[in-house]
């Protein structure tokens, strides 16, 4: 469940911050015990993100998985990202959001122009329309990855119902300036990402927004942790984490 009255945790030491800008994509490695927060900085942000080992990149965050398991559509607080290998990724710990979607995928270089028009490097330079499937390719390449290692990715901030007729229904308003999400990472991890709007996003108006990323060592999860206890299959699958590590 999502806590708009909490604005912090009093986190330890930061190790460092960045701004990701809106439209823009970003890659890292985050460590086996570290947390990574993302904050809306100014309201309506969309982060599409993926996980992989980042030891082992064919071990990659499942969708499929990660929701039957916790029996769940969408993500929140003391939910947790299973891999293809049923092991833990990484840990909701905190939440102010209270749904982050998990089905809609990414906006692609035709969506973008049909919907936005055309604004090409050539003449708009950096300020050129981006989309979120060429966003992640851009940094997967880093890492000798492609587009056959792209699967079922999450769109942090945004929230996607759907009816009985199986329509979605894209909410705006889903994430307010300042709202956050904190991801404990329980394998050493790459995480690639990208700021560009969700494909269900109504605006007609191309204004991806901005998000900050925290990141701090918070250690690894304990025997009482929310996320673990969440459910059987979440005790399972971190003891399946952590037999890795031993």
């Amino acid at each position: 469940m999502s806590d708009r009255s909490t604005t912090a945790v009093d986190p330890q030491p930061v190790l460092w911050e960045e701004l990701v800008p809106g439209g823009a994509h970003w890659s890292g490695v985050l460590r086996r015990g570290t947390t990574l927060r993302l904050t809306d900085v100014k309201g309506g942000a969309n982060v599409s993100m993926l996980f992989y080992n980042y030891e082992e990149k064919l071990e990659r965050y499942n969708m499929a998985d990660t929701l039957k398991g916790q029996h769940t559509a969408f993500l929140t607080k003391g939910n947790v990202c299973y891999s293809d290998m049923g092991r833990v990724m990484c840990s909701i710990t905190q939440d102010t959001c209270g749904w982050h979607d998990t089905i809609c995928g990414v906006s692609s270089a035709n969506m973008v122009r049909r919907k936005y028009g055309e604004a090409r490097y050539q003449e708009r330079h950096n300020d050129y329309y981006r989309n979120g499937y060429d966003s992640l390719l851009n940094e997967l390449g880093k890492y000798g990855l492609g587009k056959r290692d792209l699967v079922a990715n999450l769109n942090l901030f945004s929230k996607v119902t759907v009816d009985d007729a199986g329509a979605m229904k894209f909410h705006e308003g889903n994430s307010r300036e300042g709202d956050f999400i904190d991801l404990r990472f329980e394998m050493h991890a790459l995480v690639v990402l990208s700021t560009c709007q969700h494909p269900l996003d109504p605006c007609l108006e191309y204004r991806p927004a901005d998000v900050k990323l925290s990141a701090w060592r918070s250690g690894a999860a304990g025997v009482d942790d929310l996320c673990r206890n969440a459910c059987p299959e979440n005790q399972r699958a971190f003891i399946n984490t952590e037999r890795l590590y031993l």
